[in-house]
């Protein structure tokens, strides 16, 4: 699974061919959080409080290159 971004800590990663609704993974030590894109809703699992809030906000600002990147891919 390729990272495309790295903030404060938090890997973005997206994987091929990847099953619906378009998503991305936010990663960091022992969390995993499933993002989907259009929503920037959690689908799955969790990131701690600070690292949230800062990747949910960063989600919605960057909606349209996530969508772009997981159009390439899948």
């Amino acid at each position: 699974m390729p990272t495309f971004y790295i903030i404060d800590g938090v890997k973005i990663e997206l994987f091929f061919d990847d099953h619906a609704p378009p998503h991305f993974h936010a990663v960091i030590a022992e969390y995993d959080a499933l993002i989907e894109i259009e929503t920037s809703v959690i689908l799955k699992g969790d990131l701690p409080r600070n690292k949230r809030k800062l990747i949910l906000k960063w989600a919605k600002e960057n909606r349209e290159d996530l969508k772009s990147i997981w159009d390439d891919l899948n």
